[in-house]
């Protein structure tokens, strides 16, 4: 099965990549500096650049940090899964080396909200194949590809037929760092059918709490990866229909569709809460932005027409932007 599906991945996966492009994520951060810099009456730019002093660094070196934090995530090197048979543990599928194609990691970067809760506890779940409402030519190859393969545990934990090669213990850490307040058992993750990964809002709430405990600004960065959830594809949670052509037009015609415009952001932030300076939990405003995405995304999944995508691209990116100035105001409140 496997020789087969090894001739068929490459064309349909070639092409995909992390939601929102990589630069994309990072030109979103540097927006949403830019509108704080442009309106420090109505946000806590004050205080962002305080915070650049202390740090170091100048507003804009801080923001090019920030937006590299955000962009960074998309390449973390901290999910591998392993063959049910070999019990060898990789990053990335085989047909990964042939492509720019994403790594596993980028299966914490969902939250679906065509489902309710999940095994976990959480009020909206991440990626699970078994949960898909909308999957696609890639979810099915892909789980087809990775049929009885598991999570890395470490060494000594759950192998293949023909031993335990461990690289990382993916779900002692990763997993164990996402889990943020729900509830896991390794037996959750012994078939990648049926994993319940956990949801990026739980991803970024870690990072999150690692920047309020040291004020790291790579954490805090790295935090603002939660823009995905102004990724329909990542609300609606599927792989495929169009998600890599969606995710290329966004980066092409971000400038010239003036999707960051100022107004539209100032317009944007009208629909998110406010949290209070002394919540830590930043859960329910990324839900929000989980919110709308969702409400407005399902269109780009199912179309490639020019002007419907302007529509949407126009609607998600200044809320993501908004979204990020939301976080930061809270930031630098703390």
């Amino acid at each position: 099965m496997k020789k087969l599906l090894l001739a068929a991945l490459p064309c349909l996966l070639a092409s995909q990549a992390q939601a929102f492009t990589q630069e994309t994520h990072k030109r979103i951060v540097l927006d949403a500096v830019a509108y704080m810099k442009a309106h420090p009456a109505a946000t806590q730019y004050a205080r962002l650049a305080q915070y650049a002093t202390q740090a170091g660094l100048s507003v804009d070196q801080l923001a090019e940090r920030l937006g590299q934090g955000a962009y960074d995530v998309d390449d973390f090197e901290d999910t591998y899964l392993c063959g049910a048979v070999t019990g060898d543990c990789v990053r990335a599928p085989l047909w990964g080396t042939l492509s720019s194609i994403v790594s596993y990691s980028s299966y914490w970067h969902f939250q679906n909200h065509t489902q309710g809760p999940d095994a976990h506890g959480n009020d909206f779940g991440g990626y699970n194949y078994a949960k898909l409402t909308v999957s696609g030519d890639v979810d099915n190859l892909a789980a087809a590809w990775l049929s009885g393969d598991h999570l890395d545990d470490g060494p000594g934990g759950q192998g293949g037929w023909f031993g335990d090669d461990s690289e990382y213990n993916s779900y002692g850490i990763t997993e164990a760092h996402y889990r943020q307040g729900s509830t896991s058992s390794y037996s959750m993750y012994k078939d990648f059918e049926t994993m319940p990964f956990q949801p990026i809002d739980n991803l970024a709430q870690y990072w999150y709490g690692r920047y309020l405990a040291n004020h790291s600004v790579d954490a805090l960065g790295y935090s603002l990866h939660a823009t995905d959830l102004l990724q329909p594809h990542h609300t609606w949670t599927t792989s495929a229909l169009n998600h890599s052509g969606w995710e290329t037009w966004v980066r092409d015609y971000y400038d010239s569709e003036q999707l960051s415009s100022d107004s539209l952001v100032t317009e944007a932030l009208a629909d998110f809460d406010t949290i209070s300076p002394s919540e830590d939990d930043i859960r329910p405003l990324l839900t929000e932005g989980g919110d709308i995405s969702y409400s407005q995304g399902g269109l780009v999944l199912n179309s490639q027409d020019h002007n419907e995508r302007v529509m949407i691209g126009r609607i998600v990116i200044p809320h993501a932007i908004a979204m990020v100035v939301k976080v930061l105001n809270h930031a630098m409140q703390r």
